[in-house]
């Protein structure tokens, strides 16, 4: 490579307090000088292109792409004043790795001479607005269940309490079949909206949970459902360490991802060959929810069934959204809201024969 070969003067200082807050940042960014040669380089930039800071001072970032003569015009088009942000798409070279797709934008500091170059990874940036997307959904969800709760409660309470009179009274006998069978379904409705605000309602119990405790009381659970034709395989990274949470809501959450494998199953189970494997393992330096992690835990509920509908793919956590029939739509929406609850996510990737949830926590 280029940048390895060419003759360079590193900075007597390798940055000052405002380039150190670039650290905080998931993004890839650069300042450079008037010149292109990196004056600074943050975590995120360090990490993808497998050098220190210390050993790209100096060298001229226009080496570090595929095609250096389009950042050189770049710098050269925002020293002469002609553009304030320039933006294009490009390739990252790396250390021992393929070249990176990214979207470059450059713009001028307030310092003199300095320039600023974010490298946004084409992959991670769809990523980033997928995991955007689920968020406002989830919040959006929020917003829809307390509503949606309390426009139904106090109208069931009413139903309920008419329905309960209409038995009491003398002249209605032939009728008290129909009250009940009116009060059966204003509690079935009651019911469910207290699943619905189940994550919201509860008050969270923080301790310190091992994944593994809480994946092994699942796997429990679900072969005691289905004792036959099914497997629950281990995959587990066994230096993951504890965290702080909500043991008995994680619980909940990982044993609605298991379940709702195990139903998407029943076919496989009665063949005998069904299979879900919970797979654990440890993240570095990861991004999601628009942070950066030092560590997290990457948790995957796998099974060999048919898949999600293509149909629902893209609303499989929406609230009363299923894929079965008979299916309430909850579980999903519900372990999604426990996880945010600890500051993480839950992403799907579903192909027939291939099913992955895939649990996202930071991690201490």
């Amino acid at each position: 490579m280029k940048a390895t070969t060419r003759p360079r003067t590193v900075p007597a200082v390798a940055g000052g307090p405002h380039y150190q807050a670039l650290d905080r940042l998931a993004t890839l960014v650069a300042v450079v000088d008037a010149g292109g040669a990196i004056r600074y380089a943050n975590n995120a930039l360090e990490d993808a292109v497998g050098l220190s800071r210390r050993s790209l001072a100096g060298l001229p970032l226009a080496d570090w792409f595929t095609e250096p003569n389009l950042l050189q015009n770049a710098v050269s088009g925002a020293n002469s004043h002609e553009y304030a942000v320039i933006r294009y798409d490009a390739w990252l070279v790396r250390l021992n790795n393929e070249p990176l797709p990214v979207h470059v934008v450059l713009a001028k500091t307030e310092h003199g001479g300095e320039l600023v170059v974010e490298l946004l990874p084409l992959e991670q940036q769809t990523r980033q607005e997928r995991e955007q997307r689920l968020l406002e959904q989830a919040h959006a969800n929020k917003e829809l269940i307390r509503n949606l709760a309390h426009e139904i409660k106090n109208p069931l309470g009413g139903i309920r309490g008419a329905a309960q009179l209409l038995q009491l009274e003398p002249d209605a006998r032939e009728l008290a079949e129909y009250a009940q069978v009116i009060i059966h379904e204003a509690d079935r409705l009651q019911a469910l909206v207290d699943r619905l605000l189940a994550p919201h309602r509860r008050a969270r119990v923080v301790d310190d949970v091992n994944i593994h405790e809480v994946c092994e009381r699942v796997r429990a659970l679900v072969l005691a459902e289905f004792p036959r034709g099914l497997r629950v395989q281990r995959d587990y990274d066994p230096s993951i360490p504890e965290f702080r949470g909500d043991r008995e809501q994680l619980i909940q959450a990982v044993l609605n991802l298991a379940q709702n494998a195990a139903q998407a199953l029943r076919a496989r189970i009665a063949a005998g060959d069904a299979e879900i494997v919970l797979r654990s393992r440890v993240l570095r330096q990861v991004t999601f929810g628009r942070q950066r992690y030092r560590l997290a835990l990457e948790l995957h509920v796998i099974d060999n069934g048919p898949g999600v509908p293509e149909a629902i793919k893209d609303r499989i956590f929406y609230p009363l959204v299923s894929g079965r029939e008979g299916g309430c739509g909850l579980g999903l929406t519900l372990a999604q809201t426990i996880v945010q609850q600890h500051h993480g996510l839950i992403e799907c990737d579903s192909a027939p024969g291939r099913t992955d949830f895939k649990l996202l926590i930071p991690l201490p």
